[in-house]
């Protein structure tokens, strides 16, 4: 094994052996920065400022633009996928990681997990999405509606992709917690958390009182953290799958959201498209 190898197996040994501090400090420090900004966000000028009713149909297209942009981007990861097979400095750290969690994660803290990740299960997301979504009609938002929709769904097509691409086996497990098929780099649990928390928080800025931003935020942030990082404490994902779900879904998210908020600015039209 070579020496940078021989480090980041050292360094995957450390994490694992205090995953739960760890999990618990970086919690926190997530949370207070979505404090800071949900606060900054909350009192800014700019949530108050009249815009232009949004052409649902510039959405789409900037969405389409967004969506190429990102699958593109995506084959940056391919760097990374010829660091995850066996033999591979990030194949060993990420199979070192397992190993550790395997004996060092209490009954307990697994019990947990297992029963936070099925916030992310696509079952779930499809049902939040399409009661959120008639929500959104109901209240005429059309072009927050098919933000909503493009965004959820667009995600599971973007996962998917992804996984054809790199072709990742799961790692091996033999706990009854929690089961998965399928291959398993980016995780779809991630990405798909990241993006629907991460837009019901959008939502949240954009329809509701003020008062409810922070802790809408702050709620979104804990949930889609926890839920990614509850696949790895489960071993149904390798470290590396979660890091790449959180980045591909960020991602995305960012792309929707930009693009909702540059058609609410400066697009024109009604929304009957």
């Amino acid at each position: 094994m070579s020496s940078d190898a021989e480090r980041w197996v050292a360094v995957a040994d450390a994490v694992g052996r205090h995953a739960l501090p760890i999990f618990l400090a970086l919690l926190f420090a997530l949370l207070a920065m979505t404090a800071a900004a949900a606060w900054a966000v909350q009192r800014s000028p700019l949530r108050r400022v009249p815009h232009t009713r949004p052409s649902v149909r510039v959405l789409l297209a900037r969405l389409a633009v967004g969506f190429a942009v990102v699958v593109v981007c995506g084959w940056a990861f391919a760097e990374v996928a010829e660091m995850l097979g066996d033999g591979r400095t990030l194949g060993r750290a990420d199979q070192a990681l397992a190993d550790v969690l395997q004996v060092s994660v209490p009954l307990f803290a697994l019990q947990f997990f297992a029963v936070l990740t099925h916030l992310g299960d696509p079952v779930i997301l499809t049902a939040v999405c399409i009661v959120v979504g008639i929500g959104l009609l109901l209240r005429q938002q059309h072009a927050l509606a098919v933000g909503w929709v493009v965004a959820v769904a667009g995600n599971g097509v973007l996962n998917q992709v992804l996984k054809q691409v790199f072709a990742r086996a799961r790692p091996v497990h033999d706990t009854a917690l929690a089961q998965a098929q399928g291959f398993s780099f980016p995780s779809g649990h991630t990405s798909g958390s990241v993006v629907v928390f991460g837009m019901l928080a959008y939502l949240a800025m954009r329809l509701l009182p003020e008062r409810w931003i922070v802790p809408v935020g702050l709620t979104a942030v804990a949930l889609a953290y926890s839920v990614g990082t509850s696949r790895v404490f489960l071993r149904v994902h390798f470290a590396s799958d979660v890091i790449a779900g959180f980045a591909s879904g960020a991602a995305w998210l960012a792309v929707c959201v930009v693009s909702l908020e540059l058609t609410r600015w400066v697009g024109r039209g009604d929304e009957r498209g």
